[in-house]
């Protein structure tokens, strides 16, 4: 076997093993744990990996390989965030006093707050300041482990600033090591100008998708289904229109109340679901059941669950990751970055959260923040997992065992990122031949 990477001296290696779709149940505890382990790839790829003296036999280094000692540290995939909105300008701390003083997101919506305030700012910012703004962003992504996100518009409300946030992100693609899958979500609040004209407005976003397919700006599209935002019918037409043309569905649902977001995401074959605080029995079924047919070829609709946000809402019920795991849903991770309900950016917080307020298990919070959360942004059969053949993002962590990760709060535990076989980030030297 053929290497032009090879990671040798790992201490605890987690692989998160793929299947035909994304994790479920116990299976999400399932993390591939072996110690005393390497890694090699070729051409950024995992060619080969396992117990050291099962796999060095095997492995022949191409002239000039990298090789890096790990020196006993734990290491895994590369995070995968499934859910962020990452072109914005402007900031709402002001709206967090508010809420510090009890005002919640509806009341400070309807005083001007909210969405809008950010619409107003993003507007006014031009393509250049958005780049380089989120281009920091996204380096402190990167810093915390996360090699692959998506990331949604939203926040232009207007065809030609919806485009202006996208092509940030087309530009960050191009020249940021972390991966960035594109969603748009024109349908993420009704602008001023369409006050008291729902209609026109959710017709405005249908005649935006051509166009936006035709330039290639996206691969999903998303809509905002919840109190104060668009209804299960206006959600359910801007959906058929975009499957219609191809893209893949997301649906923000059920997350200050129950409206049946879910249940239409799981009918209408949606690739996620998120945020989901307020999800009915009903839709934690739907999530749970296994599609019929061909699992290689099955939609999977999986819950992403954000608890970074509820958390920073003050909000004292988080999502019910235990029944939906317990259920069979395969449920995944996401910071949920954005300027106004959640300003984390890091996956291993997120972690933290997911064990200590949503009852996940140490395991559970790691495969949903790498193998699940790939398959929840269409990438499942390639990252978020380092067996063979998935792409070798991989991080080189500070710590010996997987469960520091969650256990030690409010600390980046990263101390290496490589993407693709190569090196990205480091916190302090590790020793390389």
């Amino acid at each position: 076997m053929n290497a032009d990477f090879l990671i040798t001296n790992i201490g605890q290696l987690v692989v998160v093993p793929p299947g035909a779709g994304p994790k479920r149940g116990r299976e999400m505890r399932d993390l591939g744990i072996v110690r005393d382990a390497v890694l090699a790839a070729r051409d950024g790829v995992v060619v080969a990996v396992g117990p050291r003296d099962e796999v060095m036999p095997g492995v022949t280094l191409c002239p000039g390989a990298s090789v890096v000692d790990a020196g006993g540290r734990l290491v895994g995939p590369g995070f995968v965030d499934a859910h962020t909105h990452l072109v914005f300008a402007g900031w709402r701390h002001e709206e967090y006093a508010m809420r510090s003083e009890g005002r919640s997101y509806l009341e400070i919506a309807e005083q001007g707050g909210g969405i809008l305030s950010t619409v107003r700012a993003t507007r006014n910012a031009t393509l250049e300041e958005l780049e380089a703004r989120s281009r920091e962003f996204l380096d402190l992504m990167l810093a915390s482990g996360t090699t692959t996100a998506e990331t949604k518009s939203g926040y232009g409300l207007t065809f030609e600033d919806e485009v202006k946030q996208l092509e940030v992100v087309r530009r960050l693609k191009e020249h940021h090591p972390v991966s960035l899958v594109s969603t748009f979500l024109g349908a993420h609040a009704v602008p001023e100008e369409y006050k008291g004209q729902r209609e026109a407005y959710v017709g405005s976003v249908i005649g935006m998708l051509p166009e936006i397919r035709r330039l290639n700006l996206a691969e999903f599209v998303d809509v905002f289904c919840d109190a104060g935002a668009f209804t299960v019918p206006e959600t359910e037409r801007i959906l058929r229109a975009a499957g219609d043309l191809g893209f893949g569905l997301k649906v923000h649902a059920d997350e200050l109340e129950w409206t049946g977001a879910t249940e239409l995401a799981c009918r209408m074959g949606a690739t996620s679901c998120d945020h989901l605080l307020r999800v009915s029995d009903e839709g934690m079924d739907m999530l749970a059941r296994r599609p019929l047919g061909d699992e290689s070829t099955a939609t999977h609709t999986v819950a992403v669950l954000l608890p970074a946000t509820s958390v920073f809402l003050g909000k004292t019920r988080g999502a019910p990751a235990r029944a939906l795991i317990d259920r069979g849903a395969p449920v995944a991770l996401g910071t949920d970055f954005n300027p106004g309900t959640c300003t984390a950016l890091s996956m291993p917080l997120v972690m933290t959260l997911a064990c200590s307020v949503l009852h996940m298990s140490p395991e559970e919070a790691f495969t949903a923040a790498t193998l699940n959360a790939a398959w929840a942004v269409g990438l499942g059969d390639r990252v978020g997992s380092l067996e063979r053949g998935y792409e070798a993002d991989i991080v080189v962590f500070d710590a010996c065992d997987y469960r520091e990760i969650p256990y030690r709060f409010g600390w980046n535990p990263v101390s290496r990122v490589y993407k693709k076989g190569r090196e990205v980030w480091s916190k302090r030297p590790v020793v390389e031949d």
